[in-house]
């Protein structure tokens, strides 16, 4: 039988220690890439020039949308492999693993196909790019598509490693890759401003990703090292399960990132440029989150099947990290967006984009909430809810986005995307009290945050001055720690944050609060 640390104690899957020793490895990961983008954005924008930087959004855009020819599975194989480590059934993973990677590898050969032959269609028909950019961006786009099936591998690869809660060098991959994909370009500038090498860049950093999340898997799983075995009796329930997760996949990257297309189809690539930089800026916000979700999905299936007042736990927990966490950098964001964006890349950006990264920062918020209830649904096995929900969301947002772009340019976009965002965080609450009873109160304790919390939002971004923004901005947010250490926090969680505290009261010559 095949024994990994955690295998031997499947409980210790689930603890919170283990849990948010690796939430906060996720945030630190996700943190470099974040930081770098601050750099890397302006010197990219100034090398490329707005309409090559804005073809390279998009380029990015389709390397993240086209993963969906995985057909779910990714996503599939880690709540299956965390679900198994839960049982106990450990015999069972390096063949699941090796199956479900079968499968992604071939459907990312199929994404290739498809994407390298849309790549022309795509660069002169629905972007409308300059005649002389064409041949370079059908170009870049084609090493997106040869880059489709390590992305799924990836993915799928890293989804095993966070089923075993064994992510301490697979965060440090993940960041260098990250930072890579943002700094790789620039080391193209000097000699060439083609998208072509900058894109190729990106595909040498994701093939690198790829070996090295190989060779974390097999030191993990060491059964997986008696060879590649195909078991075709665990394709109906990855392909079954992964099914749902298509639909889900191909609709919610469409709701996330459609308004980008919409506006360079209805607006200017130019306008793409003045839309995507604050969205790239106030959506680095989601590595909280993420941070968090990449840990809790497989616990909460790992929980549902040995517990679920521990499940109901641990989404209260999600939720309320969440929101204490997102709700002060999107306060300030809302405040100080003018300031930041002049400062970031010049009065031209401030004066454009503030309106658009004000209502984006508030999407933002919304959006990271319902992620938690959306990874609730696929831990315990309802990714049919999770599709069907983004079904019922997409044809008013896609009516809504397209008149509110024709009508009112970019902010018309951020407008429609978080409307958006409000709908799917009250569709997905509501799902979740379907399918675990006992975190009813969590859905109360937020609806209490939010009532709170959005007309603060609102105060701090009306005046026109900025010192008087600044002002309330630093009420707001001294309000907003006094509430939280008094009514948010349990009596063990105010232990551990004063022991965190302790070294640096100690260094000052303090004593440590008692």
């Amino acid at each position: 039988m095949l024994t990994t640390r955690s295998a031997k104690n499947p409980g210790a899957l689930t603890s919170g220690r283990v849990l948010a020793r690796n939430a906060v490895g996720n945030l630190l990961s996700q943190a470099m890439p974040m930081a770098t983008a601050v750099l890397a954005i302006p010197a990219l924008i100034a090398g490329l020039g707005k309409e090559r930087f804005g073809i390279l959004t998009l380029a990015w855009i389709l390397l993240g949308y086209f993963s969906l020819f995985d057909l779910g599975l990714g996503r599939a194989l880690t709540k299956m492999v965390a679900e198994r480590l839960g049982l106990g059934r450990d015999e069972d993973i390096p063949g699941l693993i090796w199956t479900a990677l079968g499968l992604m590898t071939g459907l990312g050969l199929v994404g290739t196909v498809v994407l390298a032959s849309l790549a022309p269609w795509l660069a002169g028909v629905v972007l409308k790019v300059p005649e002389g950019m064409r041949s370079e961006t059908s170009g870049a786009f084609v090493l997106i598509a040869l880059a489709l099936p390590l992305v799924i591998g990836t993915a799928g690869l890293r989804g095993v490693m966070e089923a075993h809660q064994r992510l301490g060098l697979v965060n440090i991959v993940r960041s260098s890759a990250g930072v890579f994909t943002l700094a790789g370009p620039l080391l193209v500038l000097p000699f060439s401003h083609s998208l072509v090498p900058v894109v190729g860049v990106i595909f040498v950093g994701r093939f690198v990703s790829w070996a090295l999340h190989v060779w974390l898997c097999l030191r993990t799983v060491p059964g997986m090292r008696k060879g590649f075995a195909l078991c075709p009796g665990l394709w109906k329930p990855l392909i079954t399960y992964g099914g749902w997760m298509t639909v889900a996949n191909v609709i919610n990257p469409l709701m996330v990132q459609m308004d980008r297309f919409l506006v360079g189809a209805l607006v200017s690539t130019v306008a793409v440029a003045y839309y995507t930089t604050p969205y790239e800026l106030v959506t680095k916000f989601w590595f909280i989150s993420n941070a968090m979700l990449g840990v809790v999905f497989p616990a909460f299936a790992t929980s549902f099947v040995q517990d679920r007042g521990r499940t109901a736990h641990l989404f209260g927990r999600g939720v309320k990290y969440a929101f204490l966490t997102l709700f002060p950098l999107v306060l300030g964001s809302v405040a100080l967006a003018p300031e930041v964006l002049a400062v970031w890349l010049g009065g031209d950006f401030a004066q454009e984009s503030a309106p658009v990264m004000r209502w984006l920062a508030l999407g933002v918020l919304l959006n990271g909430l319902a992620q938690v209830p959306s990874a609730l649904l696929q831990g315990v096995g309802r990714p049919d809810l999770t599709a069907k929900l983004h079904l019922i969301e997409l044809p008013p947002y896609l009516v809504a986005a397209w008149f509110l772009i024709a009508g009112r340019g970019i902010e018309g976009a951020a407008l429609a995307w978080t409307a958006r965002t409000a709908f799917d965080l009250v569709l997905f609450f509501w799902a979740s009290r379907v399918v675990l009873p006992e975190g009813t109160t969590v859905v109360r304790s937020l609806l209490r945050a939010l009532g709170l919390g959005l007309p603060v939002l609102a105060v701090c971004a009306l005046p026109a001055r900025v010192e008087v923004r600044a002002a309330l901005l630093l009420v707001a947010l001294s309000g907003f720690a006094a509430i939280v250490w008094k009514r948010a926090l349990s009596p063990g969680e105010k232990g551990l944050v004063l022991s965190r505290l302790a070294p640096s009261w100690a260094g000052a010559g303090l004593e440590t609060p008692r």
